[in-house]
């Protein structure tokens, strides 16, 4: 009798599948020799192949991984009674006779060590630690497995007896306590170990509707950024036989050595990376003209609040859609307050040493992070200042962050902290550069640029992680499918660069649309700008019931849209009770800002499928024809409100 696959556990029990010299191949396409339902199971998952003698199991690149015996594998060479899993399907691998299966035992030992080596290994090196840097070691070593080593360099880590964890505020590193939206195309793509980590019970919220950016039905969702690092680098520790951390920040002087042995150089710094910097000649330098108005680039300003909001989601997702100058995104209720700030607010930014009487800029440059001490004040633990602006509670500023609580429905109690941000963005020429040409000694380091390193986006369009995990997606598939061992090619990364250079032109593309709008005369203007306006407006003493009643009948719109997919939303008695508790001049500022612009926010999403042979992930698996018409009808569901919806407005 014939060597066969047999099926111990699932809905392929007792099926045979005998093996000749013709590949046998496991997956969900119809074409495969095995057809698995699972969803757990890829298109084309692994395959059984006739080599030297022997019968060889590979693992295809699999989404979920293919095990023997309960430990997962990327090559095996297989031997009667070993028991394959995939998905939700158990097989042994079958036998009559040791003469059919294998060759004589001197020629198995050899091609049984030599199925054991991996071959050639693929040795990166990541330059920062952050949810960028760390998903795309995690995500390499789950494509690659034995094929690649990783070393990770992060400075705001520290060592703790046989682990790496993050350093705390004593130890100078403030922690990020920001909540991010996570859209689904990109958490999906991640290894499902790393999901079930970051989505445990009670760690997110999906308080945003689906939209253009969510497959499969899954609803963004919102986590705090300190959550996923913290998961992230957990998972990292568990790892230490093929992803190395390294305490201390990159150097690409000090680590040259390193780096040039190495294949892959990643760049995951964030928005001031040095090492791009010091690459500049490599990567080229960033146009600022295309996002600069009469020759000035355009910089907007944000003033993190870090507080407690007492509404539900669905009114702080409306009062954030309604206008320009604030966001909220938390968890429920708890996460930061962005405030966009003029020119002449953002210089009110600063610090004060109440020992030497010197004023600070730190809270603006660093940034750092102003926690609220039991007296009230705002306290940089870093630095020794305090926040100015709350010191002169008087001041211009601060009265208006005050109107910020009260449309969030924040007590003052609830403002915790105080941080500020700069952002702004340019038009990188490229992503991927040969750093250092092949010699007989080295072989050739190729150098990519990822996350805000590449693309710095605005948060109020919030792409900046999304973009972020996108870009370690496309380069983890480029490295897993063009590494053989060989010197890499630019051409290797024409796919790779493609997908970067999309991200940038949609993102940014968005982004700039949320620092800029047009006026009455349908001249571009900066946002800020027309925050100055209505303050001025606000100031001269505008119509507060032609604002009020203006406001209105923005929120009834976007209220009408949302209802839908948010159930909740407030009725118009709370509405115009909660406006009315506003200032004049908060009224007019908030109207002037105009609503996000919901057109530009939505629309098509970069899909990376399109560049890889992966299994595109709006294709779940169908275990019955019941469950495969729900699912049918929830995706078709999906986008048909992706299409009629004019205001995607999912941040993250």
């Amino acid at each position: 009798m014939p060597p066969a696959i047999v099926g111990r556990e699932g809905p392929l029990t007792e099926q045979r599948f005998p093996i000749g010299d013709a590949p046998i191949t496991f997956g969900r396409r119809s074409d495969c020799t095995v057809v698995i339902a699972s969803r757990r199971a890829s298109r084309l998952h692994a395959e059984v192949l006739r080599e030297a003698g022997g019968y060889v199991l590979h693992d295809r690149e699999s989404r979920n991984g293919t095990l023997v015996n309960g430990d997962r594998v990327t090559s095996y060479v297989l031997q009667p009674g070993d028991l394959i899993t995939i998905g939700d399907e158990t097989f042994c691998f079958e036998a009559a006779g040791e003469m059919e299966t294998i060759m004589d035992a001197l020629v198995l030992q050899s091609f049984i060590k030599s199925a054991a080596e991996p071959g050639p290994v693929l040795r990166v090196t990541i330059s920062g630690g952050g949810p960028v840097g760390l998903s795309l070691a995690l995500l390499l070593e789950h494509l690659m497995g034995q094929r690649v080593t990783i070393t990770l360099y992060d400075g705001r880590w520290t060592q703790d007896g046989s682990r790496v964890v993050w350093k705390n505020e004593a130890q100078g590193n403030v922690r990020r306590q920001q909540v991010v939206t996570i859209q689904s195309r990109q958490y999906l793509n991640l290894p499902e170990e790393v999901q079930e980590r970051l989505f445990s019970a009670g760690s997110y919220s999906e308080m945003w509707p689906t939209g253009p950016d969510s497959i499969r039905g899954f609803s963004p969702r919102n986590v705090r950024i300190a959550y996923v690092e913290d998961r992230l680098l957990e998972i990292a520790n568990e790892k230490p036989d093929r992803i190395r951390l390294i305490p201390t920040g990159f150097d690409p002087v000090k680590h040259h050595e390193t780096v040039v042995k190495d294949h892959v150089l990643a760049i995951c710094e964030g928005g001031r990376s040095r090492t791009r910097e010091h690459f500049t000649d490599k990567f080229g330098n960033a146009d600022k003209s295309i996002y600069s108005l009469d020759g000035r680039h355009i910089q907007d300003v944000v003033l993190g609040l870090r507080v407690k909001s007492d509404l539900s989601d669905p009114m702080t997702i409306l009062l954030t859609v309604a206008q320009n100058r604030f966001l909220l995104n938390a968890l429920r209720g708890e996460g930061f307050l962005n405030m966009r700030l003029t020119d002449a607010e953002a210089e009110e930014v600063i610090g004060i040493d109440p020992i030497r009487h010197v004023f600070e800029e730190c809270i603006a440059s660093r940034p750092c992070l102003m926690a609220r001490t039991d007296h009230g004040e705002f306290h940089c633990s870093t630095h020794g200042t305090l926040f100015l602006p709350a010191l002169i509670r008087s001041s211009a500023l601060w009265r208006r962050v005050m109107e910020g609580l009260v449309l969030f429905g924040v007590k003052e109690e609830n403002l915790s902290a105080v941080t500020a941000f700069r952002l702004d963005m340019v038009q990188r020429p490229r992503f991927t550069a040969q750093l250092f040409s092949a010699t007989s000694a080295t072989p050739g380091t190729y150098g990519f640029l990822l996350g805000d390193a590449a693309n710095a986006i605005h948060f109020w369009p919030g792409r900046g992680l999304n973009s972020g995990l996108a870009s370690v997606i496309s380069l983890a598939r480029s490295l897993n499918r063009g590494w053989r061992g060989r010197p890499f090619r630019d051409a290797d990364f024409i796919r790779h660069e493609a997908a970067m250079s999309m991200l940038q032109y949609r993102h940014k593309s968005r982004a700039w649309k949320a620092m800029v709008t047009t006026d009455e005369q349908g001249v571009t203007c900066a946002i800020k700008d027309k925050i100055v306006q209505g303050i001025e407006e606000g100031r001269e003493g505008s119509d507060r019931d032609a604002d009020i009643n203006a406001l209105m009948e923005i929120l009834l719109q976007i209220r009408s849209r949302l209802a839908p997919r948010i159930p909740g939303m407030p009725d118009d008695t709370t509405l115009l009770d909660h406006l009315r508790e506003l200032k004049s001049e908060t009224l007019r500022t908030l109207l002037v800002s105009g609503p996000w612009d919901t057109l530009v926010v939505g629309g098509e999403e970069v899909d990376l499928d399109i560049f890889d042979r992966q299994d595109p992930p709006e294709a779940p698996a169908l275990e019955t024809p019941r469950v495969a018409k729900q699912v049918e009808e929830r995706h078709e569901h999906t986008k048909l409100v992706a299409r009629k919806s004019s205001d995607s407005i999912l941040p993250g």
